[in-house]
């Protein structure tokens, strides 16, 4: 079973191949890594064309201009060949069983979109001892994601291609995986959640993770700009995500 990855880049030589390193280990070996280069200016493109001379399942492609993580990930995702498309940023990990295990958990129950739990990791790729999602289980609609119940970190989430006639990204700077999984389950599916952590992901410092206004302000957008929310709509779905939001960060 073919499993399509997908991975924007940008400017990424510090961590791209410990992430390749995190697939290459990984128990399921039949997958493609579908990397879209944003015009790096580092060895970012260098790594990856040596990788892709070792390993034929590397698949690296360059933007014509620098355009963001959408387009980025739309023009891999455009050219996944796989039943199941997981998704992996260039500088987060998967454990060796990550694969294996979510694509068993989603055969024998039949679904169409899922996740897990994740690890925070810094850096270094130490752990945090923060772990997001552990305590959820079942089902997540429309209604849940917009509420934010769980994160559904992007490292985590994978997806049965053939079940989503678009699958697309909506073009905006940030926020973009969070109006995917909305605009999917829009389509009246739910995500399920699989109870074991199988990825970590990574804390870098001046990222937008560490930046709580920016990312406020991203959800606050994806409300307002892409699912085109009330305003009174709005404010009660966005002050549950920043109780939420609260109270993780405080945990």
């Amino acid at each position: 079973m073919l499993v399509s990855i997908i991975t924007p880049s940008f400017n990424s030589e510090k961590f791209i191949e410990e992430t390749y390193l995190s697939i290459k280990n990984q128990t399921h070996t039949v997958w493609e890594w579908l990397v879209t280069d944003d015009c790096s200016s580092d060895n970012t493109w260098k790594i990856l064309e040596k990788l892709q001379k070792q390993d034929s399942r590397v698949k690296p492609i360059q933007n014509k201009q620098n355009s963001g993580a959408a387009v980025s990930r739309n023009n891999s995702i455009s050219r996944a060949q796989g039943e199941f498309i997981a998704f992996l940023d260039s500088d987060d990990l998967w454990l060796p069983s990550k694969l294996e295990l979510h694509l068993e958990f989603m055969l024998n129950n039949n679904i169409d979109l899922s996740f897990t739990p994740y690890h925070l990791i810094d850096e270094s790729s130490n752990r945090l001892n923060v772990s997001v999602d552990m305590r959820l289980s079942g089902a997540f609609d429309y209604e849940d994601m917009l509420l934010k119940r769980a994160t559904m970190g992007c490292c985590t989430v994978m997806v049965r291609k053939g079940s989503f006639n678009d699958l697309t990204m909506p073009l905006i700077r940030a926020g973009q995986d969070y109006a995917l999984w909305l605009k999917l389950l829009k389509t009246g599916k739910d995500a399920f959640i699989f109870s074991k952590p199988l990825s970590e992901y990574r804390i870098v410092e001046n990222s937008l993770s560490r930046n709580k206004y920016k990312k406020a302000l991203k959800i606050w957008r994806v409300y307002r700009e892409i699912e085109k929310l009330s305003l009174i709509k709005s404010c009660y779905v966005f002050s549950h995500y920043a109780v939420r939001a609260f109270f993780k960060l405080n945990q």
